[in-house]
């Protein structure tokens, strides 16, 4: 989340009640979690296994639960629940806000586009121009559709994301405060759910066309003319490349990257980042051709074990 204008330091704090460690005028110029943090924002760091990582990021603040030394460059601030204030923080800058109509009067729908009877569009949603949005799609508040774009029956554009912090009675929910972003000649089939950014943008690339029943998690980044078949599911802060290809039931998994060109065939599991300009199969999913060496092998198993009785 970009902040415009940008946010002193002590205002900040100020917001939370907190102390901080660096100039009241330190200038903070977006918020985000760290998967996606670029230099400017704040983020959070609430465990000590990750504090090496928070302090080391491109984030210009980070709040933090421990007093510690404030990097050159940096500032802190600190609290006794990071997660909490940094929510706070989300909440301020990009509080919910109810609609009183099918499509919000702060919309901006460019000329030739088609809205279907049924369809929800949210306040401050931008669509572009010759536009195809089919009956009973959802699309949330802030969120950005290209020229040229097609979103079928029942799709759900920027959702909120994924992402709870457990607490030791609950699930405490990350507020999302992101966007979701479609870019132009993007096709969304039926029943697609597309979660926003929980403070970032989930960006689907240009000329990307998705199948139906298929989920992309927040934060995830789409490259250009990817191919997803139907059931494809994406957890969270996900890379895909250009011109990948993902068929039927394919499952990837959070935090990684799938290289340009990559063809994953059906039901394969995503455990860790794949290369590009290869064609992969299986849970977890390898190339090709050495899975099946795996699968002709397991078929000799009992003839072998017949010979060893």
């Amino acid at each position: 989340m970009h902040f415009n204008p940008s946010q002193k330091l002590s205002k900040i704090a100020a917001l939370i009640n907190a102390e901080f460690d660096g100039d009241p005028d330190f200038p903070i110029t977006g918020i985000n979690e760290i998967h996606r943090v670029k230099r400017g924002d704040i983020t959070f760091v609430d465990h000590p296994k990750y504090y090496e990582k928070a302090l080391k990021s491109n984030a210009s603040t980070i709040i933090i639960n421990k007093k510690i030394e404030c990097p050159n460059g940096k500032a802190l601030i600190y609290s006794d629940d990071p997660f909490r204030d940094f929510i706070k923080l989300v909440k301020n800058f990009r509080p919910f806000k109810t609609s009183s109509s099918m499509i919000s009067p702060t919309a901006d729908i460019g000329e030739g586009t088609i809205i279907q009877p049924g369809v929800f569009v949210g306040n401050h949603v931008k669509i572009g121009n010759n536009c195809l949005v089919h009956a009973n799609v959802s699309i949330y508040d802030n969120s950005v559709i290209g020229d040229n774009v097609i979103i079928h029956s029942g799709a759900v554009i920027g959702s909120d994301g994924f992402y709870f912090k457990r607490r030791p009675e609950y699930q405490d929910k990350f507020e999302s405060g992101g966007r979701a972003v479609i870019e132009d000649h993007v096709e969304i089939g039926a029943c697609c759910t597309i979660d926003r950014g929980v403070t970032g943008d989930t960006v689907i690339g240009r000329g990307s066309k998705l199948d139906n029943h298929i989920h992309i998690g927040h934060d995830s980044i789409i490259g250009k003319n990817c191919l997803f078949a139907a059931q494809v599911g994406i957890a969270g802060c996900v890379n895909i490349e250009d011109d990948v290809i993902l068929w039927g039931q394919v499952g990837v998994q959070k935090d990684l990257t799938v290289g340009k060109g990559a063809v994953v065939l059906g039901q394969s599991g995503l455990a860790k980042s794949l290369k590009g300009g290869i064609t992969y199969f299986g849970s977890p999913a390898v190339e090709v051709r050495q899975k099946m060496k795996e699968i002709a092998a397991l078929k000799k198993l009992p003839e072998i074990f017949k010979k060893l009785d």
